[in-house]
């Protein structure tokens, strides 16, 4: 999902997460925003202690006080964050623009880069003409090789062909739709689930298309208060997953019922986002600001996911399972990367990690993927920094749309 500032329910706090929006571009916080600010770094400082992964606290703290313009602070919490090693990379975080001159700085970036140099393995695949989608959710039709992309813009649906043509499997304003998010392919009948992801968590829904894109049924959520529904998994026919970022909750929709139930996680989550599905449909793997969690549906038993030692996990917007593996859309490291987490047996460790593109011209923005086969698709530039309260701010700045490519490791 696109990166915005949402609120995070942490018990009976609030929590504005500033570092959503690292990649959208930052000025110092003034009036309001800056008190919203200043009370989000005060939440994070109570509960750095208790986070899964420091590093991704102290990065979140470091953007929030450049925000409001206290450099030296910043700085003194990105050099705590950059000494684990873990990934997080400021120098694509606009926030930071002001400390580009100083010495220390540069000094981290340089670390940072020699720990983390430029990865470039992907290739672009297909190229969309249309500029002012702003899309998000990507997903495959594996029976047929085609892509479906939503659009956070227009509020529809296209379909690309494995030829490269494109065209509205959903056209604009035809259901009266919000923004669209998340999407997936059902194999069974190649109908097509979404999520809708409205920014002031008004008018949410989980809807159902038919195989010529005939809006078949539609879900709100489940109770009051604000609701953004982000990505989803079918679990078989008979269940759906998906996480509402604005109610910081996952959900089991029963397809039967039409019934929706809050899913039991070892920890709170926070924002959280993307969602992955083991192959057996036996493990889920939720992802937040803070890492991923690990849920096995047999016993509903769960478990954090551990990074392992100078890794993050953290912030994965898109994320999607391969062969024992999860290959993750980073967006909260400052600078946004692909990553395969390749896993223990038992899921819940990641034993080693491939960096798949990162610092390349194929990362300037990019949100959420697909896997066809053994290759991973995912959309290199969605322009989710250009578009604010539903609404393009430059159109003069829009580029057509890449979806780029790259071999999956085995």
């Amino acid at each position: 999902m696109r990166l915005t500032t949402v609120v995070w329910n942490f018990g009976a706090c609030l929590l504005i997460p500033c570092f959503l929006s690292a990649q959208t571009g930052s000025t110092p916080a003034t009036g309001p925003a800056e008190d919203d600010v200043r009370q989000e770094i005060r939440q994070v400082e109570a509960i750095l202690p208790k986070l899964p992964d420091r590093g991704a606290g102290l990065f979140l703290l470091a953007h929030d006080y450049a925000h409001i313009g206290d450099f030296q602070k910043a700085l003194s919490l990105l050099r705590e964050c950059l000494s684990l090693e873990e990934g997080f990379d400021p120098e694509g975080d606009p926030a930071f623009d002001p400390l580009r001159s100083n010495p220390e700085f540069r000094s981290l970036i340089e670390r940072v880069h020699r720990r983390y140099p430029i990865v470039h393995r992907a290739q672009v695949a297909f190229t969309i003409a249309e500029k002012d989608l702003i899309p998000e959710g990507l997903a495959a039709d594996q029976g047929h090789g085609s892509l479906f992309m939503g659009s956070l813009n227009l509020r529809k649906i296209v379909k690309i062909a494995k030829s490269g043509d494109v065209s509205d499997f959903v056209k604009a304003g035809q259901y009266n739709l919000r923004p669209i998010c998340g999407l997936k392919v059902d194999a069974s009948d190649n109908s097509l689930w979404a999520n809708t992801c409205p920014d002031d968590g008004t008018g949410a829904e989980l809807v159902h298309f038919d195989s010529a894109g005939k809006l078949v049924e539609h879900f709100p959520p489940p109770s009051s208060g604000q609701h953004l529904f982000n990505d989803l998994v079918l679990r078989g026919v008979q269940e759906i997953y998906l996480t509402d970022s604005l109610a910081n909750k996952t959900y089991r929709f029963d397809r039967k019922s039409h019934s929706f139930a809050e899913a039991t996680l070892c920890r709170a989550v926070y924002y959280p986002n993307g969602i992955a599905l083991s192959d057996d449909g036996n493990v889920l793997y939720v992802a937040d600001a803070f890492g991923i969690v690990q849920l096995d549906l047999r016993n509903n038993s769960s478990h954090e996911l551990v990074p392992g030692p100078a890794n993050t996990v953290s912030g994965a917007d898109g994320l999607y399972w391969y062969r024992n593996s999860l290959i993750a859309i980073q967006n909260s490291l400052g600078s946004s990367r692909v990553a395969q987490f390749h896993l223990s047996p038992d899921g819940i460790k990641v034993t080693t990690t491939t960096v798949v593109e990162y610092r390349s011209a194929l990362v300037t923005l990019p949100t959420t993927g697909a896997i066809l086969g053994s290759k991973f698709y995912f959309m290199s530039n969605t322009q989710v920094d250009n578009f604010k309260a539903e609404r393009i701010v430059d159109p003069s700045k829009l580029e057509p749309i890449q979806i780029s490519v790259v071999e999956i490791e085995n």
